[in-house]
């Protein structure tokens, strides 16, 4: 397969997600700064030669903590969706191959799940468990496998009756061994696009919790609570809020356009 084939978009989505990527984990190496170190004689400075993104109210350099919170809202893109990928496949999988009782039964699970509101239902679980990084992956895993688990589903029924699963099953191969060796590679595509789109509303809706305060706690760097940090001083200090929302739009859009790239590469319309 040659490059030359492959979308623009997906091409940029990379190329947005390695900067970042770089930026987030070898950054913080090259600066050797302290995110949360205090400097009270450069209380919200404006963007200068010393701090190129300002300080903000307790004298903290912008620019370091945007660097520092990257590791933090890349890790809930992944950490974030894969388990509810890993969830939903499964179960999407299993439903969707063998049918009958079993389908029946995870299909209601996720009709209970679902009649619920996403975010409400989420922000109810963090709000039992608490604050906190971990209890947000796991609200998320909680509740956000249900659209793999229907995406994968209607691409079994379509997959399950083609002519090779039929052969492996008339060789007598193990039902398992099929659904896991046989149809399950041939429905991940878009799975895996739907998941490059889903990293980007668990990166937003991370950055809303902890804007919040029911995700990353201070004094921890991360772009919602920086955003968080800045909406008292928005008219005066607007560097406070602007760089770690740039931030968490310029990732966003990164997903997004890998998403977009590969759903065109793949023939398959988001």
């Amino acid at each position: 397969m040659s490059l030359r084939n492959l979308p623009t978009t997906l091409f940029v989505g990379a190329g947005i997600f390695i900067l970042w990527l770089v930026t987030a984990f070898c950054g913080p190496l090259l600066m050797g700064t302290d995110p949360n170190a205090l400097n009270f004689e450069a209380l919200l400075q404006r963007p200068n030669i010393n701090h190129l993104f300002g300080t903000d109210h307790l004298g903290r350099d912008i620019l370091t903590r945007v660097v520092y919170a990257g590791r933090i809202d890349i890790w809930m893109g992944f950490a974030g969706v894969l388990p509810a990928l890993i969830i939903g496949t499964l179960f999407g999988l299993m439903a969707g191959y063998f049918g009958g009782v079993v389908e029946a039964v995870l299909m209601r699970v996720t009709d209970v799940t679902q009649a619920f509101p996403f975010f409400v239902l989420v922000l109810a679980i963090v709000a039992v468990l608490g604050p906190g990084l971990t209890n947000f992956f796991i609200a998320i895993a909680a509740v956000g496998w249900v659209s793999y688990a229907r995406l994968i589903r209607a691409e079994v029924l379509v997959v399950k009756n083609a002519e090779y699963v039929l052969a492996a099953k008339i060789l007598g191969y193990h039902p398992l061994f099929i659904a896991f060796r046989h149809v399950l590679p041939n429905v991940l595509a878009p799975i895996i696009v739907y998941a490059m789109t889903d990293a980007v509303l668990v990166i937003l809706f991370g950055a809303g919790l902890g804007f919040l305060g029911l995700g990353v706690q201070p004094p921890t760097a991360e772009w919602g609570v920086m955003i968080a940090n800045g909406q008292p001083y928005v008219t005066g200090a607007w560097w406070i809020c602007l760089f770690p929302g740039l931030a968490t739009v310029t990732l966003g859009l990164g997903f997004s356009l890998i998403g977009d790239g590969l759903a065109k590469h793949l023939r398959i319309k988001n």
